[in-house]
């Protein structure tokens, strides 16, 4: 039986030239995703008006105190100590982003849509991890290089060195930055929000909590020191200070190295599990 359309109706050509995807692809769907949900612009709005807010003040109450000093002010510390509280308070807010960015599409069954438009796993996660971290470093290092500039005018102190100015700024950026990639591959490992929220919530203050408690336990003492020594705050402590939060805690960039190695594991067992798991 004959075709009933001419030959040069039989068979479509699109226009639209089709090319494999590739991780550009992923990154501009992630950045897509990640700029137009509320839950972003909040969370990095409360995380720069907490570190702009504590810094600021803090500053302030530390000039208005008539010490003669910031050095004495400071504990012989530099000035950009002072800034330890915003970032940790703020650095809330990026875990709960971090956690959102991959978690709440397991909540909404968006991640099925996800994995139709880009099948690769780990390019997925990977375009996610990249567009995250591009985004909290640039917004804390923004934020925390405001912060570093308005302590040094307002506070009378030793000038800092280059090397405090880098960890005040692009190195915070880089912590606080690394500490939302744990929380996203704890995120990809859960696939529950208020549960994987929980978890970096303990992550974070139980260490020093059950460091406390064993206070005058002499058989604990390791323990304890250990939990002083490697919690999340103490590692942030000694990033800024010239000394860690103990004697013989980690300090300088040291902090930076251990936290973006507690990351990477928690990202590979992210990209195993992501692999083997059914949505």
């Amino acid at each position: 039986m004959s075709a009933a359309y001419p030959p040069s109706q039989q068979q479509y050509t699109s226009p639209i030239p089709v090319r494999r995807a590739h991780l550009g692809d992923a990154l501009a769907s992630e950045w897509t995703k990640i700029r137009s949900v509320r839950s972003t612009l909040w969370t990095l709005g409360v995380m720069v008006a907490l570190m702009l807010a504590v810094g600021l003040l803090i500053a302030w109450a530390v000039s208005s105190v008539d010490t003669g000093s910031g050095e004495t002010a400071t504990g012989g510390e530099p000035v950009f100590v002072l800034g330890i509280y915003g970032v940790l308070l703020g650095s809330l807010c990026v875990v709960t982003l971090g956690v959102l960015t991959i978690a709440s599409e397991y909540g909404t069954g968006m991640i099925r849509t996800t994995l139709t438009a880009c099948p690769s796993r780990g390019r997925v996660l990977t375009a996610k991890a990249v567009v995250f971290f591009l985004l909290v470093f640039t917004v804390t290092t923004a934020t925390a290089t405001l912060v570093a500039a308005a302590q040094v005018g307002v506070i009378d102190g030793p000038e800092p060195t280059g090397e405090q100015w880098l960890r005040a700024t692009v190195g915070a950026g880089l912590f606080v930055a690394t500490l939302g990639l744990l929380a996203l591959g704890v995120g990809a490992l859960v696939r529950h929000s208020a549960g994987a929220i929980t978890i970096m919530i303990g992550v974070i203050l139980l260490p020093l909590v059950a460091g406390l408690f064993m206070m005058g336990t002499e058989s604990l003492r390791g323990v304890q020191e250990f939990l002083f020594k490697y919690a999340i705050p103490s590692l942030l402590i000694g990033f800024y200070s010239e000394s860690g939060l103990i004697d013989g805690g980690p300090h300088g960039w040291t902090p930076l190295g251990i936290l973006a190695g507690l990351a990477a594991v928690v990202l590979g067992g992210a990209y195993l599990m992501l692999s083997r798991r059914d949505v």
